[in-house]
């Protein structure tokens, strides 16, 4: 499914920004996060900016707006139906899921929101959390904004960087594995460090 939607993407650049506005609600809104590869699919479709076949622009707003949106929607029905959540699909049948948004805004406050964004499992269960915790709306929709404008372009930049790289050394398929690994290190690297502050929140 992702290799078809990413195709699909490169063949028909008008539908680019509703498509990413589409993927990135999916996977920020709590209800759908579990059907929607958005992520592996942003990064992919960074790859046909250099080339000039997608926009940078349709791409990063459409993910930003969806993203803002997906969280949104979580926040306001975590408000307005509380507890009640729990009761229906998914969280009926997988109740650690709210355990585990719990515990993280426990731990983060009102930051949870802003760092949940970044994480797969808890982006769109924290927004959800923090509506059922009562959040400040307005401490809420900054943490929103704010992490979506950082977080989508952050996800479409490695495929952008990768083609851009391998150009302009002149030998794309010689130094197309080079970027490729530099950018695999660094992604290596940002995880090990959110492990490590994890483990240490945990001790």
């Amino acid at each position: 499914m992702v290799h078809e939607i990413v195709d699909f993407i490169g063949q028909h650049a008008n539908w680019a920004g509703p498509i990413m506005f589409a993927l990135s609600f999916g996977e920020s809104f709590a209800f759908l996060s579990f059907f929607f590869p958005g992520t592996t699919i942003m990064v992919a479709a960074g790859a046909f900016i250099p080339g000039g076949t997608l926009s940078f622009w349709p791409l990063v707003i459409g993910c930003i707006t969806g993203a803002i949106a997906g969280d949104a929607i979580s926040f306001w029905l975590g408000q307005r139906y509380g507890d009640l959540i729990g009761r229906v699909w998914p969280f009926r049948d997988r109740p650690e899921l709210l355990i585990r948004g719990f515990a993280f805004f426990e731990r983060h406050g009102g930051k949870s929101v802003f760092i949940g964004r970044f994480f797969g499992p808890l982006r769109a269960v924290v927004p959800l959390v923090a509506g059922i915790a009562k959040m400040p709306p307005r401490r809420f929709w900054v943490a929103n904004v704010v992490s979506a404008l950082i977080w989508a372009p952050v996800l479409l930049l490695p495929g952008a960087l990768t083609v851009w790289a391998a150009r302009s050394l002149q030998t794309e398929e010689e130094w197309a594995w080079v970027s490729a690994a530099a950018i695999a290190v660094a992604v290596g690297i940002a995880i090990w460090a959110v492990r490590k502050y994890h483990l240490r929140g945990r001790n």
